[in-house]
């Protein structure tokens, strides 16, 4: 699977490439906005760059210029550009800092608001913590890449 980094433009489409299991590098995680550092951590990391920025996009060899402003737009350009966009089964990569999600087990403390272990399953992520299952963002997301006709 490729690996992408997506321009401080893209936000809303680096969540959704982590929820379609992608390992998506945004860069506002790391405050950084130079064309120099984002084509150097492109580099360094082997992530393909998505931008929005023309002359960004011709500096890096396998860049994806995206034009549109909308997100589901962009994830159509993707689609358009051979990038496999359909969601897991169940989710691998935390929308928030793309780090890996462990399945919590049924006995595992869940904090207010998670849904109860007979409810449904919930995901966490190893890196931060933050907790996930297949609610309206899944069905939302799904219901989005269906229209494209990529799910």
């Amino acid at each position: 699977m490729t690996r992408f980094l997506c321009d401080a433009m893209l936000g809303k489409l680096a969540t959704y490439l982590r929820m379609c299991g992608h390992d998506t590098a945004y860069a506002l995680d790391r405050d950084e906005e130079s064309a120099d550092a984002l084509l150097a951590w492109a580099r360094e990391e082997e992530r393909r760059l998505l931008t929005r920025n023309e002359r960004l996009a011709e500096r890096a060899p396998d860049a994806v210029l995206l034009r549109a402003h909308d997100p589901t737009d962009q994830l159509a350009e993707l689609r358009a550009a051979g990038v496999a966009l359909a969601l897991p089964e169940a989710p691998v990569r935390c929308s928030t800092c793309n780090g890996r999600v462990r399945r919590v087990g049924e006995d595992e403390r869940r904090p207010e608001g998670v849904p109860p272990a007979d409810e449904r399953p919930v995901w966490q992520c190893v890196d931060c913590g933050q907790f996930y299952w297949r609610g309206s963002h899944w069905a939302d997301l799904r219901e989005t890449l269906s229209s494209l006709g990529t799910d």
